[in-house]
């Protein structure tokens, strides 16, 4: 499960704002690499909504089945805001519903629909 946590507003080219639901999964326990010690997290991820800033608040809280899984990408630049470092990261978090559509399936032609075409079975 996962649950939305917040939302932020944003602007597209053309000046028209949209809104970011920002999702939380449960709390996961980590090891520090530099204390050796468990700590307490949560992955983080934020999909784009259809819904107005209102709408957006009332759904914080709202808990959705799924999970915040990691997705490689192309290398991009991010900056540690806490000590300003910049790092080179080659993933991101995105939310994944737990029943995702099988895109295939979604495709597939359904061959007995069609007429054999004269063919006696």
């Amino acid at each position: 499960m996962v649950q939305i946590v917040g939302y932020r507003g944003c602007n597209k080219d053309d000046g028209s704002e949209f809104y970011l639901l920002e999702l939380q999964g449960g709390i996961e326990m980590v090891i520090s690499k530099t204390t050796g010690q468990f700590y307490a997290t949560a992955k983080k991820a934020v999909i784009t909504s259809t819904f107005d800033e209102v709408t957006c608040k009332a759904l914080i809280g709202t808990q959705m089945k799924g999970s915040i899984v990691k997705q490689e990408v192309a290398p991009y630049e991010y900056v540690i805001k806490e000590t300003g470092e910049e790092i080179i990261l080659t993933h991101r978090w995105v939310y994944t519903p737990d029943e995702a559509p099988n895109v295939e399936k979604l495709f597939q032609t359904n061959v007995d629909a069609f007429s054999p075409n004269g063919v006696n079975q």
